[in-house]
């Protein structure tokens, strides 16, 4: 069985800046293209990043667009998401899932991913 599990999280002014850690075991995480999600308060869960199993490629929803890269490091069994220049519309609970088919790309439905982190809290005050 997948565990992914988050860490980072936290309080953070306005215009800060925030590094989430997301560690994977019990399956072959080389083999996952990997992705953070978010939920607001009162709102749905939506898409934030993916990156390939390869790290070839990534995509960002156009929020985060020029202020959150994505990265992995398969030797870890990690992915990271670092965030800059945070706003408070960032604040959210932030998930990290795993698509173990890695077959599909660019989808940002979450039904396409198999396994998900506890999430971690991110704060940002204005």
């Amino acid at each position: 069985q997948v565990q992914l599990v988050e860490s980072g999280g936290g309080l953070v002014q306005a215009g800060g800046s925030l590094r989430l850690s997301c560690a994977a075991s019990g399956g072959t995480f080389s083999r996952y293209h990997m992705a953070w999600f978010r939920q607001a308060p009162g709102k749905e869960r939506e898409f934030v990043a993916a990156i390939r199993w390869s790290a070839s490629s990534t995509y960002y929803t156009d929020s985060v667009k020029g202020r959150f890269t994505i990265s992995r490091d398969n030797a870890k069994n990690t992915v990271y998401l670092q965030m800059h220049s945070l706003k408070p519309e960032d604040t959210a609970v932030y998930y990290c899932a795993a698509d173990a088919s890695a077959i599909r790309w660019r989808d940002e439905d979450e039904m396409v991913y198999d396994y998900w982190g506890q999430g971690t809290q991110v704060t940002v005050s204005s």
